[in-house]
C-alpha cells in the first residue's frame, strides 16, 4: 500500500494532493481515502486471480470494507502478523536507502551497495525516504500501537491470523514465509 500511495503522490493529481499530507507526517491515510484507492487497485487485471496486499488494511474499519468489498468470492485466506520488536523496526527503516531512478532498496549495514550512495543496478543515487526518519518512524509506531493492533484480534477471530517472527535473518525469513504462503 506505500508503494501505490508513493506512486500515487508523484502523479499529481486531486486525489494525490488528499494523500500527500498524512505521508509526509507518518500519519495514515483515512481510511474512506484508502479503501476507495485499494479497489482500483484490486479491480486491475493482474489481480483478478489473487493478490498479496502489504500495509492494508491498517484499521477494523479498512478490513470490514475489504471484507465487504471482497465478498465471499475472493474472501481474504491469510493474515501474516509480522512480531517485530520495535528498536529493530527503528534500525531497519532508518537505516533504508532507496535508488532515486530505479527504485530499489538497499540497507547500510544489512544489504549495502558495493559503492556507498550508489544503486549497484542502475548507479542511480541512494537516499533516505522522508518516512523513515526517526522521529516519523516513531509516530508511525504510535499510530499503529493506537489504530492498526487491534486488527490483530479481529484476524484472529477469524481464525485466519498467522503471527510470524520478523526478527529472522532475512534468509531464514524467506525460507519460512514462502512455506506458509504455499
Amino acid at each position: 500500500m506505500g508503494d501505490i500511495l508513493r506512486e500515487m503522490v508523484k502523479q499529481n493529481n486531486l486525489l494525490a494532493e488528499r494523500v500527500k499530507p498524512y505521508i509526509q507526517k507518518g500519519e495514515l491515510v483515512p481510511d474512506q481515502l484508502v479503501i476507495e484507492i485499494i479497489k482500483l487497485r484490486l479491480d486491475s487485471l493482474n489481480c483478478k486471480d489473487g493478490f498479496i496486499l502489504d500495509g492494508f488494511p491498517r484499521t477494523v474499519a479498512q478490513a470490514e470494507a475489504l471484507d465487504k468489498y471482497l465478498g465471499k468470492e475472493r474472501p481474504i485466506q491469510k493474515v501474516i502478523n509480522f512480531v517485530t520488536p520495535e528498536e529493530l523496526i527503528i534500525s531497519r527503516l532508518t537505516g533504508r536507502r532507496v535508488c532515486r531512478n530505479c527504485g530499489v532498496n538497499y540497507h547500510i549495514k544489512n544489504m549495502p551497495p558495493r559503492e556507498e550512495g550508489i544503486c549497484d543496478r542502475c548507479r542511480g543515487e541512494l537516499y533516505a525516504r522522508e518516512d523513515d526518519r526517526e522521529e516519523t518512524i516513531i509516530k508511525r509506531l504510535q499510530v499503529y500501537n493506537e489504530e492498526t493492533r487491534p486488527l490483530i484480534k479481529y484476524y484472529n477471530e477469524k481464525e485466519i491470523l498467522m503471527n510470524f517472527p520478523g526478527d529472522l535473518p532475512l534468509e531464514e525469513a524467506q525460507e519460512k514465509l514462502l512455506g506458509l504462503l504455499k
